[in-house]
C-alpha cells in the first residue's frame, strides 16, 4: 500500500503535468489568435483601411486584450451586465393612441371605397 508521501508526490507531479499541458495549449492558441490578427490586418492594410503603424497597433491591442482575464475585462469597460441587454421590438401594426385607431379605421374605409370603385371601373371597361 503506497504511503501519504507517495500519493502527495503524485498528485504533485499531475498538478505540474496539467499545468504544463495547459500553458502549452494556451501558448499554441495565443499564437494562432496573433496569426489571425497579423493576416486580418495586412488585408486592411492591402485595402487602404488602414496604415501600417495602426495595423501593428490593432495586433498589439488585440493580444493585449486576448491576454486579460474575463474578469479584468469586464470591470475596465463601464462595468457590462452580465447578461444581454434586453431589446423591446414595438410593432407598427399595433396603434399606439385612440386618435391613431381612429385614423387607421378612417384609412380602412378609405381603401375599401377605392377597392370597390376599381371594381366598378373595372366592370365598365
Amino acid at each position: 500500500m503506497p504511503g501519504f508521501g507517495d500519493i502527495v508526490q503524485k498528485a504533485f507531479y499531475l498538478g505540474v503535468g496539467l499545468a504544463s499541458y495547459a500553458g502549452e495549449k494556451a501558448g499554441g492558441k495565443f499564437s494562432e489568435l496573433r496569426s489571425q490578427a497579423q493576416k486580418l490586418a495586412d488585408e486592411m492594410v492591402a485595402r487602404g483601411e488602414m496604415n501600417t503603424e495602426e495595423a501593428k497597433k490593432f495586433v498589439e491591442d488585440m493580444m493585449q486584450k486576448a491576454g486579460q482575464t474575463p474578469e479584468a475585462g469586464s470591470t475596465s469597460t463601464n462595468s457590462s451586465p452580465a447578461e444581454p441587454r434586453r431589446i423591446e421590438i414595438l410593432s407598427d401594426d399595433e396603434p399606439t393612441s385612440r386618435s391613431q385607431v381612429q385614423d387607421v379605421d378612417k384609412l380602412r374605409e378609405q381603401v375599401l371605397g377605392l377597392q370597390e370603385e376599381l371594381k366598378n371601373l373595372k366592370r365598365d371597361k
